[in-house]
């Protein structure tokens, strides 16, 4: 009978409490609905959907990992096939990229030599070097340029940053070029401020030297040195190099210079022939700056 009684109290209670907070459900409503937004249970609602907030973001960010994840095992499981490809892709865009490379560095030496063209007035005719010398000791190299261009021996071929030679051999489509560095050759020059004239020779190490000059002449590192133009063998007043160093002093009677070269064999890929330099391309011409930077 007891226990009869509390399972009767139980039930009564709980509809008790189903009633209470039906009422109070319906009460909260109506005034949620009233009141203003600023009002006691609209701020309530923002504070606990402010709490739960983080909760969303750990929800987001955890399917996103397994979004990843899954992609990341598609990648790995990928077909060899599909594998083969990305790298058929690869190596094609590497090759791409060199190309680009390598005619942005074609640019470059041809505007230097347009400049050269343009600073001294040459009439000339542009040459790309096909063969360099075999032997170590041989300092010339092989133009794709001959007497069908209008090439000729003895005229003076020019690098990127100046005199690098003449020609000495030619053929209807190609032409031999012998650089100044070679130890046969030689060049009538002078020493652009002070006029000081003596004659560049190549030397077997590669060197330039500027010999044969006045006990007196005036000559110090970095002065420009000039083609003079005499014997008729160079174009006279194009840049041959800069003098890096004095062997002795002025007034001694055997004096010996060293004159940077402009270009050596492993680094000529484009030349210019000069046929001829305007009026106002004469040793006047000032090449401390313009001759400076490409030396």
């Amino acid at each position: 009978m007891a226990l009869n009684f509390q399972q009767r109290s139980s039930v009564f209670l709980r509809r008790v409490l189903l009633i209470a907070f039906l009422v109070a459900s319906v009460a909260l409503i109506t005034v949620y609905a009233r009141e203003a937004e600023d009002g006691p249970l609209h701020t309530m609602q923002s504070s606990v959907a402010g709490a739960f907030a983080p909760l969303k973001f750990v929800g987001a960010a955890a399917n996103a990992g397994v979004n990843s994840a899954g992609q990341s095992l598609e990648n790995l499981t990928a077909d060899e096939s599909t594998l083969s490809g990305l790298r058929e892709s690869n190596a094609e865009l590497r090759e791409l990229l060199a190309q680009a490379d390598e005619y942005k560095q074609e640019a470059q030496r041809l505007q230097q030599l347009l400049k050269l063209k343009d600073e001294y007035d040459i009439e000339g005719v542009g040459a790309r070097v096909i063969g360099n010398p075999d032997q170590a000791w041989d300092q010339s190299v092989t133009i794709d340029k001959g007497s069908a261009d209008g090439v000729q021996t003895g005229l003076t071929v020019m690098g990127t940053s100046g005199v690098i030679g003449q020609v000495f051999e030619v053929s209807e489509h190609t032409s031999r070029v012998r650089l100044l560095t070679d130890s046969n050759s030689g060049a009538a020059a002078m020493v652009q401020s002070s006029r000081a004239e003596g004659i560049v020779r190549g030397s077997l190490e590669g060197l330039l030297y500027l010999e044969d000059l006045d006990a007196d002449a005036v000559v110090n590192p970095g002065d420009v040195v000039v083609t003079s133009g005499l014997g008729g063998s160079y174009t006279r007043g194009l840049i041959i190099g800069r003098v890096v160093k004095v062997d002795a002093s002025q007034g001694d009677a055997t004096r010996r210079v060293v004159v940077s070269p402009n270009d050596t064999t492993g680094t000529l890929e484009e030349v210019l022939v000069v046929f001829g330099v305007g009026a106002d391309g004469e040793d006047d011409t000032d090449t401390t700056d313009g001759g400076g930077d490409a030396a």
